[in-house]
């Protein structure tokens, strides 16, 4: 999928998450909570393109999130990509083919997002609340690049820094005191798997079975069959899927912090009937 469709997604996922552990599991949170639990998830939800790369000295190409922090940025998914095909040429076997590139590989597998959501848990655990902030300001990037995309296109990057800036700051004036924050850790792996989800149901899939070898494959992409796969940018992604994404969001919010008008619209549909 597209990078709005991925940031969307996560957000979705997030918002109805919360809103599922406030109603059956009366585990309520403020409102802060779940905006920055949202935030982090959507940019969650893209970190696995980092590992599209791009020409980082003329800030072009790569993955659109690649582009978040201009240059800097670039130059992240240069090295995660070429991680990434470090650790798919040591780990393929006979089957698998050669590749030139990392893309689709390390971090679209589960490891990746358990490994990133424990060490976000464990950053935050051990520095406290400015690593809390850092990790607020580079997902906010990520997801300001997601949700918005056509505004951070024409923005450019360093709009895009300055405004996932001002969210850490103002995540910094308003989080209480150091507490570890676990949920933001798994707000990212959260995000990451969603990320894994969404790229399932297009053409190329993911290989999610990764490192469990099946046959003489290591890195077997796995995904729904070609006849009802997602075409990505297509119809299907950019108006079905975005739709249904941004109503589970909205619904999510009014069901947490405006239950009364969702009792009220259901009354209206009762009387109608």
């Amino acid at each position: 999928m597209m990078g709005p469709s991925h940031a969307l997604s996560g957000a979705a996922v997030w918002l109805a998450g919360s809103w599922a552990l406030d109603h059956f599991a009366g585990y309520a949170q403020s409102p802060l909570a779940i905006a920055v639990g949202t935030t982090v998830c959507a940019g969650g939800a893209l970190l696995p393109d980092l590992d599209l790369s791009g020409k980082v000295t003329r800030n072009q190409g790569g993955a659109t999130v690649a582009r978040t922090f201009g240059v800097f940025s670039l130059f992240v998914a240069e090295v995660i990509e070429k991680i990434s095909l470090g650790i798919y040429t040591a780990t393929k076997l006979s089957r698998d083919p050669r590749r030139n590139n990392g893309h689709r590989t390390f971090t679209h597998t589960l490891p990746f997002a358990g490994l990133v959501g424990w060490g976000t848990t464990a950053l935050c655990a051990g520095s406290g609340k400015w690593a809390v902030v850092a990790v607020v300001f580079f997902m906010a990037g990520l997801a300001l690049r997601g949700l918005f995309d056509e505004w951070a296109e024409r923005a450019g990057w360093v709009i895009v820094t300055l405004a996932s800036a001002a969210i850490a700051w103002f995540t910094a004036a308003n989080l209480p005191g150091d507490r570890g924050y676990p949920m933001l850790g798994f707000a990212v792996g959260v995000g990451c798997v969603v990320h894994l989800l969404g790229d399932m149901i297009t053409k190329n899939g993911v290989p999610i079975l990764w490192p469990i070898p099946t046959g003489r494959r290591m890195w077997r992409m796995v995904g729904v069959p070609n006849g009802i796969a997602i075409k990505v940018g297509g119809r299907g992604e950019v108006l079905v899927l975005r739709t249904l994404f941004t109503l589970i969001a909205i619904l999510s919010v009014f069901a947490m912090f405006a239950p009364h008008v969702l009792q009220r619209l259901d009354l209206d549909a009762w009387a109608d009937g």
